[in-house]
């Protein structure tokens, strides 16, 4: 699995979200386009440490022993369950969360691995710098495949 503190993976992903449009429509899923970019940027937000979602029951009882599906090469489920502090059902505005989730993009990157939180995934529990990195790919690259950039 490519990892957000790789220089490619990360510039990959921003070619990808220039080419997002603000009429994209989500292959599956419930949230606008605008609303997936804040998604994604509040994934960053707790990557880094600057938010910290209330760990899952169903977590508690599986996540970490599903925690190897995180950072490996198989696809995220469509429809996967979130922490509710990540659920954006609040109109956002597609320019300022595009160039928002840009400028988290590259602030990860650049922070590598001693930018990661050491606080607990809501689901998998705890995870190593190279996990988040990998997952903060993984989660990223999902929701620009459901918009089919």
């Amino acid at each position: 699995m490519k990892s957000l503190f790789e220089k490619e993976a990360a510039a990959e992903l921003q070619h990808r979200l220039s080419e997002l449009e603000q009429d994209a429509r989500p292959g599956w899923g419930k949230m606008d386009v605008a609303q997936m970019l804040a998604h994604c940027s509040a994934g960053l937000d707790m990557a880094a440490g600057r938010i910290h979602p209330k760990g899952t029951f169903l977590g508690k009882l599986i996540g970490r022993r599903m925690r190897p599906l995180y950072s490996s090469d198989k696809p995220m489920g469509k429809n996967s369950p979130t922490a509710r502090e990540l659920i954006m059902v609040e109109d956002r505005k597609f320019l300022d969360e595009k160039q928002h989730l840009a400028e988290l993009i590259n602030s990860f990157h650049d922070g590598g691995p001693a930018g990661c939180t050491t606080s607990p995934h809501p689901f998998f529990g705890p995870l190593t710098p190279e996990e988040w990195g990998k997952g903060m790919y993984k989660h990223i690259d999902h929701h620009f495949r459901q918009f089919g950039i």
